[in-house]
């Protein structure tokens, strides 16, 4: 492999699916490229294309991806009341106070243009400035208020659902006349979801990668007061992913490293109609007398397609350049292209001999993908020492603290610093640390006295049964006792 990167020349274009003549070099990055370069005009790109396309070739995917969002000032809407002649101004208090109730009982952030409007608005009503006419405005206003709420919580559902209910693992989703397996899965973005339609059968692999994402999660951060808890099925890990902090940064490596790796190893089991065993080429310092060979990990392939399904939520989202969504967006590209090119760096060959009664005078190797503990350790590390970033006047990330070395793409960055995650907060998604079990002894996070926040702790004993006293028997079976001990354990108050 060398000193080889995922955007050198050995990386290859996907072979086309099997079920659909798709010209699949338009849905990924050329390695000469940082940018998607999709080989349809624009007009096939568009939702309706002014001119048919080319005989005997289909635009493989049909996105089109709305123009940049200019920096506008933003000032509040200002309804001016519309009375017919003759009709007298008259006080309409019922929606007002539809109003002030949508504003007020939404578990979601408004826009600030909306509370400015809701400001504004409310008092006028209350002095009379609404007439008949101004009810079905003040309609009209509430179901845009509605609608941008339905899209806020739209926003924070997230793939990670798919390894947490992953419907493409049930066989009710196959059965004839059933609604469409894509529209089933909650979560995914536009393009997201035109990619699922294309490559359905990689979607179960993308659920397993989440999976082995939230779970590696957990155990790096099992000894931590956030420990990566999941809340529910479809934002996963609640409101505390809409802040950027570092605990945010991680997640987005470490699932971005999980589908690389499902990826990369279903296609060397063959469950994947477009793609195979890898095609790497030989590293240079293997021997020659070493065969070059085997069935490797596709990790090429796994690269690929998991940046453009992983990515492809946070390229849709445009938002005005400076905003702190645009920031948001260029952290999270970072970090999952960190998650990526850590399974890609740590990937090694592996060996196996050959010969007469293990002589080992000949050895077949492959690229294999390294274990994905080793995976989380790595980006663990990257965690510890992530660096903080801010947005410059040319809307791109710099560090906030010159005197440090700049993060490279394999480190992970982030803008926000992390909240308490001390006692339970709603509004940060933190659940606090009451109820968690500490290590009396240790001086570590995961000791009773960092844990608990010096909050103290209760002492309770349990009982716990394991298996001692294990014998090997001819042949060929081990059987064990079982042997109960009663065990201190602490419980932060």
């Amino acid at each position: 492999r060398g000193s080889a990167s995922p955007r050198n020349s050995r990386l290859r274009a996907l072979p086309r699916p099997a079920a659909h003549s798709v010209r699949l070099r338009a849905l990924l990055l050329r390695p000469d490229r940082k940018r998607l370069r999709p080989l349809c005009s624009r007009a096939h790109l568009s939702a309706a294309p002014a001119r048919a396309p080319r005989p005997g070739f289909q635009c493989p995917i049909q996105i089109s991806y709305p123009a940049p969002a200019r920096s506008v000032r933003e000032e509040p809407y200002v309804l001016r009341p519309i009375v017919p002649p003759g009709l007298t101004p008259s006080l309409h208090s019922d929606s007002s106070a539809a109003l002030a109730r949508v504003a007020t009982s939404s578990p979601y952030p408004l826009p600030l243009a909306m509370k400015k409007s809701i400001a504004i608005l409310s008092p006028g009503v209350a002095l009379g400035m609404a007439g008949s006419a101004m009810s079905s405005k003040f309609f009209l206003m509430a179901l845009a208020i509605l609608f941008s709420v339905a899209q806020v919580v739209i926003e924070a559902n997230s793939w990670w659902s798919l390894g947490m209910n992953n419907p493409v693992q049930m066989s009710e989703v196959y059965i004839i006349g059933a609604q469409p397996l894509c529209s089933q899965l909650a979560g995914l973005s536009q393009g997201q979801k035109k990619l699922c339609h294309l490559y359905q059968d990689h979607m179960q692999y993308i659920g397993e990668g989440a999976k082995t994402g939230i779970k590696e999660c957990q155990y790096q951060f099992r000894h931590r007061r956030w420990n990566c808890s999941t809340v529910d099925n479809t934002s996963v890990f609640g409101r505390v992913m809409q802040i950027g902090s570092r605990e945010t940064a991680f997640t987005y490596a470490v699932s971005a490293a999980g589908v690389v790796n499902a990826m990369s190893r279903a296609c060397r089991e063959g469950e994947l109609s477009t793609c195979g065993c890898s095609r790497a080429a030989r590293p240079k310092d293997l021997p020659r007398d070493w065969l070059w060979g085997g069935c490797g990990d596709n990790i090429d392939y796994g690269y690929r397609f998991a940046k453009e399904f992983v990515d492809a939520r946070e390229r849709e989202r445009i938002h005005a350049k400076g905003s702190y969504e645009s920031a948001r967006i260029l952290m999270n590209l970072h970090n999952n292209e960190a998650g990526r090119r850590t399974v890609y760096n740590l990937a090694d060959v592996a060996c196996k001999c050959h010969g007469v009664s293990g002589s080992c005078s000949l050895k077949t190797c492959w690229l294999q993908l390294a274990d994905f503990r080793k995976v989380g350790d790595a980006l663990k590390e990257k965690y510890d020492s992530a660096a903080a970033m801010r947005l410059n006047s040319r809307g791109k990330l710099v560090q906030v603290n010159s005197r440090f070395n700049s993060p490279t793409t394999q480190d992970l960055v982030y803008i926000d610093p992390s909240p308490d995650y001390c006692v339970r907060n709603e509004s940060t998604g933190s659940l606090g640390t009451q109820g968690r079990l500490c290590n009396k002894t240790s001086e570590g996070m995961d000791g009773c006295e960092l844990m608990c926040c010096g909050r103290g702790y209760d002492q309770f004993k349990t009982v716990q049964t394991e298996r001692c006293h294990c014998k090997f028997h001819w042949c060929c079976y081990v059987k064990c006792k079982k042997c109960t001990e009663i065990v201190d354990q602490f419980v932060c108050k």
